[in-house]
């Protein structure tokens, strides 16, 4: 399958080919995201080696491993033989690339670099002698890749020895858009309406691996069902993989997502302690920067930038949907999904989970505004009923403008369009009096309606509603 998306990430490495310089690229992101697909079909004329770690292997293994991809590459006669160590490995590399024909700028490429990497094996000790004494002097572009986020940003990003600050160029490949998942869909040829997408992508995210299972000929429910809740359902036992593969200690992890998890609204810091039982520190600010670097969680700051408020929410679309209809449930018919999806519990959960959805592509909702080339500041804002202002009210998103408007989003997920009656429209005027008070804004306050099908037209709407958005937005 051609490339799909990944627009500035491609343009970012291709570059990397045009000069005559060497580049040291580091690229992370989750599992099952697509890092090595990208990597070798971006670099697939260019690369000249590749070796790709063995979990769980030992020295002697993975250097036996390195002897075979050198013979595949290189096919010298005779062939190589197994090196002591990796400074000796290194060493055969250089002398192999040097003596090669390769007409191109080389591409070297290590995958999954954390299971190379083990403990007392030296070989990112030599990794770093290699890049600092022979290959940081070449014209070669030295790629590294890896799943588990926290040895990455530790080991290589952030790095305090012999690679400390050596990293060129790093890439976070993070899932796909609504756009381009439905861009993926479209090339297997799997026709869903705009609609159906969004409901698929609430359920497994833009995660390349998870969307390539999509079978062609059913419906979204009948993929949930089949990738979900069957007994060999791909997803079925992810989560728990998933989230071992990408940091050292999960346990820790896996508790503060089933925190964020039960609070759709998201928790500050002191809540995800409280509910975690766990004690403060660096070690903690390390997994929620571990989690929300690999794209699980999101911060948002309050409008009035009270540190100690910013909310962590979980904007993970499998692991919210795990949580919720997965965890501790077992395989329960054909069709379960169906029973679960027409369900009052359902409703409730797929609102929330849209307005999550909405907030990773709020760029669409700037641009669908025009006003993507404004500054802007996202935000969220919780006032509890106070002297002030006397009655209390939640704005999930809300986007700060240099040029004196404040668009408070209201995101609503409906298979119709969206009726304002009058009860709601209460609690729309309550935010928008209750924001100009609390915060004594002077700038122009917007109401902005994301949604499915549009705000039917009524006297509320011509009232309260400034900006009538669709979810077409998300797929431009």
């Amino acid at each position: 399958m051609k490339i799909i998306g990944r627009i500035p990430e491609t343009r970012n490495m291709q570059a990397l080919l045009k000069d005559n310089e060497a580049h040291f690229l580091a690229m992370i992101g989750r599992r099952r995201v697509g890092k090595t697909f990208l990597i070798r079909e971006i670099y697939k004329d260019a690369k000249i080696f590749e070796m790709t770690g063995i979990k769980d292997a030992d020295l002697n293994t993975q250097l036996l491993n390195f002897t075979f991809q050198m013979n595949q590459y290189f096919e010298t006669e005779p062939p190589l033989q197994k090196p002591d160590g990796w400074l000796a490995a290194f060493h055969s590399l250089s002398q192999a690339i040097k003596n090669s024909k390769f007409k191109k700028k080389p591409v070297v490429f290590f995958d999954e670099l954390p299971w190379i990497a083990t403990r007392r094996s030296g070989f990112t000790e030599a990794l770093a002698h290699w890049w600092n004494n022979w290959a940081s002097q070449q014209n070669i572009v030295v790629v590294v890749c890896g799943s588990a986020a926290s040895w990455m940003l530790d080991n290589v990003v952030n790095a305090k020895g012999g690679l400390h600050n050596r990293i060129t160029k790093l890439i976070t490949l993070m899932p796909f858009t609504l756009q381009e998942t439905k861009q993926f869909l479209t090339a297997k040829k799997i026709t869903l309406t705009d609609y159906q997408i969004i409901q698929l992508y609430l359920a497994i995210g833009g995660i390349p691996h998870y969307l390539n299972n999509v079978e062609k000929g059913k419906s979204t429910a009948q993929n949930i069902q089949e990738l979900c809740f069957s007994k060999d359902g791909v997803l079925r036992n992810e989560f728990d993989q998933l989230y071992a593969a990408l940091f050292d200690n999960s346990s820790k992890h896996i508790q503060i997502i089933k925190a964020l998890a039960s609070k759709a609204k998201g928790l500050d810091r002191q809540e995800i302690l409280s509910a975690t039982n766990m004690t403060d520190g660096g070690w903690f600010s390390k997994v929620l920067k571990e989690l929300e670097s690999s794209g699980f969680i999101t911060t948002y700051e309050p409008l009035e930038n009270k540190k100690k408020q910013t909310l962590f929410r979980l904007t993970d679309e499998y692991s919210l949907f795990y949580l919720k209809f997965m965890d501790g449930k077992s395989v329960s018919g054909q069709n379960s999904w169906m029973r679960i999806s027409e369900s009052q519990a359902y409703k409730i959960w797929v609102g929330y989970a849209f307005e999550s959805l909405c907030m990773k592509h709020v760029e669409n909702i700037k641009n669908a505004l025009g006003i993507s080339a404004v500054e802007t500041n996202v935000n969220s804002f919780l006032h509890v009923k106070d002297d002030r202002f006397g009655k209390g009210f939640q704005i999930d998103l809300l986007i700060d403008r240099k040029d004196d408007i404040i668009n408070i989003c209201e995101m609503k997920f409906y298979a119709d369009e969206f009726t304002i009656n009058i009860d709601y429209a209460k609690k729309l005027r309550t935010k928008l009096q209750g924001l100009k008070t609390v915060t004594n804004t002077k700038k122009a306050v917007h109401l902005t309606f994301i949604s499915t099908y549009g705000v039917l037209d009524n006297k509320y709407k011509s009232e309260i509603v400034t900006n009538d958005l669709t979810t077409e937005i998300f797929f431009d």
